[in-house]
């Protein structure tokens, strides 16, 4: 996934659809109508949109600007990490959905031991189907990754056969995990073609320290400041109703 061209794509819109509901409730319910119905705006009283152009183009300077930080400050993790692209590779569907929970350390990693109840802690990763098509990525660039672009905070809430997949993993290391559908997205969702699918993961889990920590909250609040203001929605005003 190419993060810097920034399109908002179906999954990124359910991802700001739950974000808004876990923060605001029925708050949000009619911006969230808004995000569904996919209409980059905000209604006026007149029944005109309106998208603050000025607010989009300061939005997405900050937020290259931060962007372009978290790709130095993780490059020592993206030397390390782009080392098994090549693990990248199709599987067998049905023996995915039938074998649970599988994984295969790549990297042992020598900082602490997480289980799979720990959220403090970040995470570069690469989510694939079974035909081997990336569904998400923390590269720059799924297919020619030059760098990260993003990095995940868990504490935003995991899959529960992320959490089993990374128990007993060291920070540091690099983990290839293997979940069957139904503790994915079971049917809930629809990925890698329909629901119930089964998903790998290849994923690096690191320290969540400064400075990499500060910039991933920089970057994350800047993320959603210019996916708001695509839709009309000022982020910062909708964040002080809490």
């Amino acid at each position: 996934m190419e993060e810097k061209e920034l399109k908002t794509s179906p999954k990124q819109r359910i991802f700001i659809i739950a974000i808004a509901v876990i923060m605001l409730g029925s708050i949000m319910a009619s911006y969230a109508a808004i995000i569904i119905n996919g209409n980059k705006s905000s209604s006026t009283a007149d029944g005109e949109s309106q998208v603050d152009e000025a607010k989009v183009a300061e939005y997405k300077e900050a937020y290259d600007k931060v962007q372009a930080e978290l790709t130095k400050a993780s490059e020592a993790s993206y030397d390390t990490f782009v080392q098994y692209k090549g693990e990248i590779k199709a599987y067998n569907e049905t023996a995915a959905n039938e074998n649970g929970i599988q994984v295969r350390d790549l990297q042992k990693g020598s900082g602490d031991k997480l289980t799979q109840d720990d959220t403090d802690y970040l995470a570069y990763y690469v989510g694939w189907c079974a035909d081997e098509s990336v569904f998400d990525s923390t590269f720059d660039d799924a297919k020619n990754p030059t760098g990260f672009s993003k990095v995940l905070d868990p504490s935003a809430g995991m899959i529960e056969g992320w959490k089993l997949g990374i128990d007993g993993m060291r920070l540091g290391g690099v983990r290839e995990i293997t979940i069957p559908g139904d503790l994915a997205y079971g049917d809930s969702m629809e990925i890698c073609g329909g629901k119930n699918k089964p998903l790998k993961f290849l994923v690096m889990a690191v320290a969540n320290e400064d400075p990499l920590k500060s910039i991933a909250i920089e970057y994350n609040t800047a993320y959603m400041r210019l996916q708001y203001a695509y839709y009309g929605i000022d982020y910062d005003e909708v964040m002080q109703t809490q």
